[in-house]
């Protein structure tokens, strides 16, 4: 990066003009779900994780939500945990060959079990649990991952063997960025300083922390041959160093950049709070795609993930904003739940088959990240973006992908319009 001064781990080698960045489209497409016709998969997110872990040959960083990668962890006996038992096995093994693995994962609650974080400590794996509810009233919800100060994932998997096989999940993996990955490193080190015991946020946060790529200054750089410019944001803003630019103002910039269209796909999306209690209204988002549509003209188009867990508040919030586009006016707004199809065996497995993507794409820029669309993410919770703009067209870049992925996921078998779809408490008919 330019200037950034590594502040952890060994110093970087001399700087060698770096390995052309690469940026790949991960996803999870759960089992039983009918491929597209017609279109190549993209790589998924088991793959580029398993990818990663071979190719770690000094440091892994992981900050995540929770840890539950094997059958043991969820009282399953379900084949399709394999993929995230070898994941974890693969963990498992890196201290033994010399590579320094460190995990940030969110303070446990008394439910959530610890088995795999225990593990990692036994194979010499050195693991803090960060105590947001405490700091932030907020849970760390984040989900990246950092090998060996050059290649990372971010996204909305998390460390979990059913984001693997059994949920719909969306990131990207980029690799031969050590200028990414270490503006990422930052905040993965803000994440580090606040698990020791009784850790408070330092206001403001040392210099070593603070980054000079943001929604004004991204990094301009070739990714995939073509020229982008990216950065990464952060929530909750006390967690935010000079420079990063806060998770909301990434999001609603690139809401306020597009002429053309906003395209959402994300598993929650309330213009509320969820968990704070009182419960408050909380439109910042709803607000800014309805003036894009109202003085723009911009074509809004929302996938919203549903599932038993949906908040019955959810629908009639999203019947509203659907409600802009009727008859009489011009404006162009479609809203639509993706259904993850579920056989009896499926939906005993718990937490499972939904949508869980948390992306929008614009005809000119991506944005992929951690959290849901709804008050507490971005006020309390801990979570990251990458955005990517990349304004010109080509089938390569990543921006084009990404709307692949919209387009065909819209158009699927699994979509179902917000106005055919009768919901009754929160689950839909």
């Amino acid at each position: 990066g330019s200037g950034s001064r590594e502040f952890s781990g060994p110093p970087a080698a001399p700087r060698s003009p770096p390995a052309p960045g690469r940026i790949v489209l991960v996803e999870s497409v759960p089992e039983g779900m009918a491929p597209s016709a017609g279109r190549a998969p993209n790589p998924s997110t088991f793959d580029a994780w398993l990818g990663l872990l071979g190719t770690a040959a000094r440091s892994v960083d992981i900050a995540s939500f929770y840890w539950t990668l094997t059958n043991e962890d969820t009282r399953t006996h379900e084949p399709s945990a394999a993929q995230g038992e070898r994941i974890l096995a693969e963990l498992l093994r890196l201290p033994g060959r010399g590579v320094a693995v460190r995990v940030a994962v969110s303070a446990p609650s008394a439910k959530a079990p610890l088995d795999d974080l225990r593990a990692l400590e036994r194979s010499g794996a050195a693991v803090r649990a960060v105590d947001l509810p405490r700091l932030t009233g907020g849970v760390l919800h984040t989900k990246f991952w950092l090998v060996d100060g050059v290649h990372l994932y971010v996204g909305s998997a998390n460390m979990d063997w059913r984001s693997l096989t059994q949920v719909k999940e969306l990131g990207a993996a980029v690799y031969n960025c050590s200028c990414l990955a270490q503006d990422l490193g930052k905040i993965f080190e803000a994440y580090w300083a606040l698990g020791v015991p009784d850790a408070s946020i330092p206001a403001p946060w040392p210099d070593n922390y603070s980054t000079a790529f943001n929604m004004e200054t991204p990094l301009e750089l070739a990714l995939n041959d073509t020229a982008a410019a990216v950065y990464f944001s952060s929530s909750p803003p006390p967690l935010c160093a000079a420079g990063r630019t806060r998770d909301l103002d990434a999001l609603l910039s690139v809401i306020d950049g597009a002429e053309a269209f906003v395209d959402v796909a994300v598993m929650s999306y309330l213009p509320t709070t969820e968990f704070s209690r009182p419960e408050r209204f909380w439109p910042a988002i709803d607000e800014r795609l309805r003036k894009a549509v109202f003085e723009r003209g911009v074509r809004l188009r929302l996938l919203a993930g549903c599932w038993r867990h949906s908040r019955a508040s959810m629908f009639p919030f999203l019947k509203s904003l659907a409600a802009v586009a009727d008859n009489h006016t011009h404006y162009d707004v479609e809203v639509r739940l993706f259904l993850v199809p579920t056989s009896a065996a499926q939906a005993r497995i718990p937490f499972a088959r939904v949508n869980h993507n948390k992306y929008m794409v614009t005809e000119k820029a991506a944005y992929v990240g951690t959290s849901n669309w709804s008050g507490d993410y971005f006020e309390r919770t801990a979570g990251s973006a990458l955005v990517v703009a990349q304004p010109g067209g080509g089938a390569g870049t990543f921006r084009e992908r990404l709307q692949d992925v919209f387009e065909r996921d819209w158009g699927s078998q699994y979509s179902v319009d917000i106005g055919d779809s009768s919901t009754s408490g929160n689950r839909i008919l």
